[in-house]
């Protein structure tokens, strides 16, 4: 079986506030990126097995995230061993999701292909033990994200027709880095109360609290950013706690050979 698990960017996030678990509440939108797309196959073998072609993992397979997530999957239903090959295009540490992405997928085609009919809930739920936005791409639509980003509430958003640049500069941002330097605080409004105004606003309203410390000790991913509004972007920002930038355009453009893309494409 073949799947195309897809990218996401995540407009606007707001640390709210440090937990009592060491883990911080946030507020965010998380988008599918539909078009940009790891390729994940599995088929029945006589033993677990894990190869990547492509960008190249660099942790151990039995640490990786599909392996994971078959694990948690054979533990609650019977199903035999497989054999996944998983070409990854999404680049890991850019903030797009794409570990996460395969994970989940593979849940829900494994739930497909063995026909074990595990609900919606009881994806989301196992989704929720390899990390906290996997649960996102079991049902994979825009939602408006709280909590650590695992609590979900429907939003109307839709960036349908317009077009995405995504960037990544050659830099790796670790967890630990990004939190660091973030100051959490809550606001008076919600994302969701702001991000309804005229697109063309966001960049008055919406905002990526990493942003700002990343910014000093990366200004590459700052200059990307800058770069993208002389490009002409309506918005324009780093996907969760970076290193990607990704800016949205009302219309189609010729991308400079200097700003070398990862990916350029419409959204659904």
């Amino acid at each position: 079986m073949i799947c195309f698990p897809n990218a996401k960017i995540n407009l606007g996030l707001r640390i709210t506030e440090k937990r009592a678990d060491g883990f911080h509440n946030l507020e965010t939108i998380f988008y599918p990126v539909h078009g940009f797309c790891d390729c994940l196959e599995f088929i029945e073998s006589s033993k677990l097995t894990f190869e990547n072609t492509g960008i190249q993992i660099d942790t151990p397979p039995e640490k990786n995230l599909c392996v994971k997530a078959w694990n948690i999957f054979k533990a609650k239903f019977d199903i035999p061993p497989v054999h996944m090959i998983l070409h990854k295009n999404i680049p890991f540490g850019g903030g797009l999701g794409g570990g996460s992405a395969d994970a989940s997928f593979l849940l829900t085609a494994l739930n497909s292909y063995f026909s074990v009919g595990a609900s919606t809930q009881e994806l989301e739920k196992m989704a929720l033990e390899l990390g906290s936005d996997c649960p996102f791409f079991i049902k994979n639509q825009p939602v408006f994200a709280e909590g650590r980003g695992e609590i979900f509430s429907s939003t109307d958003i839709s960036l349908k027709g317009y077009w995405i640049l995504l960037v990544k500069p050659d830099v790796a941002i670790s967890t630990a880095e990004a939190y660091r330097g973030v100051h959490p605080f809550k606001r008076e409004k919600k994302i969701t109360e702001e991000i309804s105004t005229d697109l063309h606003q966001w960049k008055n309203h919406i905002d990526n609290d990493f942003e700002a410390s990343i910014f000093i000790n990366h200004p590459e991913i700052a200059a990307v950013k800058a770069q993208m509004y002389e490009l002409g972007a309506v918005y324009a920002s780093m996907s969760g706690s970076g290193a990607t930038v990704y800016g949205i355009f009302d219309h189609e453009l010729t991308v400079p050979e200097h700003i070398k893309p990862i990916w350029f494409g419409q959204l659904q």
